[in-house]
């Protein structure tokens, strides 16, 4: 059970390790990638087929701004699901993020997650779909948010 995290920009570092943080609470490993789709898609494409070739249950989280290619390459080459959580400044960088998180040519699946702590509950609750041990801390979770209230 993996999530690996793929940044297009050592930049993007401090938004990958918030997303981690969240995962590494329900002891589900990650390993942060930098692989720019724009500047080395060689190296995006070998990670997906290396993970390709892995029996682990994954689901990618990408991580990239202004024109997110790396989210849609990975998605279009990965068997596993992908979501893309990009990073924002500003309301202005929040809307190019998105935009371009959002706009895929057919045959490219990647979700678009906004908030780092919700792309990695989505990433949790997808691993939890084939792990019992996750399912039952998913739940805990759940059950403890609803009693806080």
């Amino acid at each position: 059970m993996l999530v690996p995290i793929i940044m297009g920009s050592q930049v993007d570092e401090a938004h990958a390790r918030k997303i981690a943080g969240y995962l590494e609470e329900f002891d589900v490993k990650t390993e942060l990638y930098v692989a720019s789709a724009h500047k080395v898609p060689e190296l995006v494409l070998d990670i997906v087929s290396d993970f390709n070739k892995s029996g682990d249950d994954i689901c990618y989280i990408t991580i990239a701004g202004r024109s997110n290619g790396l989210s849609g390459v990975v998605a279009a080459n990965a068997l596993h699901p992908v979501i893309a959580c990009p990073p924002f400044k500003d309301k202005d960088d929040y809307m190019a993020n998105v935009n371009s998180s959002t706009l895929y040519p057919s045959d490219t699946p990647s979700m678009l997650v906004v908030d780092p702590q919700n792309a990695a509950q989505a990433a949790i609750r997808i691993l939890a779909l084939t792990n019992d041990k996750l399912r039952k801390k998913v739940a805990k979770h759940i059950n403890s948010i609803k009693e806080a209230y």
